[in-house]
């Protein structure tokens, strides 16, 4: 399961997420503030949103009910210290899934997680996206170029989706880290470069553009 956690208490988040990853076998993307955790949670697919309501920027509250109003249709669990009555339908109202008040033991937070995972909050569709020659199959994960399947890899894919989902913006080589390996991996400049290079061989080369000293941009 993929999971994004949104926390801008840091030693609370290295907890969770790295208990989340050690006893959950979860793969976590961590972050803290409440605007990027809206544009993680459109960027890419998660089984579950974990938000934490009090962030700076953007509260927990107001995400989800921005992502709601936005077409999101994943798991939504909402942490927070309110444990008020009114709090809780607040945070239930707002499109919240299920609601844990902090303090809580891990193996609470861990038995949410699956519960949630378990139940159906969407059917399934096929949803695909057409680019000049290109067509990506964003269910299957694969990437058909004139008709013909072309085999990419997680990485490969992460990264075409997000380029044609910012089609012609600048990402740096920062935001492409960030989305595709998590702030906190350990990856260089090197590593996103070698990836580019990968995903233009099965693409017409010149659709991603290097723009010198920031990073990337699919041609418009």
């Amino acid at each position: 399961m993929n999971i994004l956690l949104a926390e801008d208490d840091v030693r609370l988040g290295q907890l969770v997420s790295h208990m989340l990853k050690k006893k959950g076998g979860y793969r976590v993307d961590w972050v803290e503030q409440g605007d990027d955790s809206y544009d993680y949670a459109l960027a890419s697919h998660y089984d579950v949103l974990i938000l934490d309501w009090m962030m700076s920027g953007k509260d927990g509250v107001t995400v989800c009910r921005e992502l709601r109003s936005a077409g999101y249709c994943g798991p939504i669990l909402m942490l927070t210290a309110k444990d008020a009555l009114q709090d809780r339908v607040e945070g239930l109202d707002a499109g919240a899934d299920d609601y844990l008040v902090k303090p809580f033991e891990m193996d609470e937070l861990l038995a949410r997680i699956r519960a949630l995972g378990r139940r159906n909050f969407a059917p399934i569709q096929e949803e695909s996206v057409s680019f000049r020659r290109f067509t990506l199959n964003r269910t299957s994960r694969n990437l058909y170029v004139d008709g013909n399947h072309v085999q990419l890899s997680p990485k490969e894919f992460q990264l075409l989706d997000l380029f044609l989902k910012n089609r012609g913006q600048v990402l740096t080589r920062d935001i492409i880290l960030d989305r595709i390996w998590g702030y906190d991996a350990d990856v260089s400049y090197k590593i996103v470069d070698a990836t580019v290079k990968l995903l233009r061989k099965k693409l017409d080369a010149e659709l991603i553009q290097s723009i010198r000293g920031v990073g990337y941009k699919l041609d418009g």
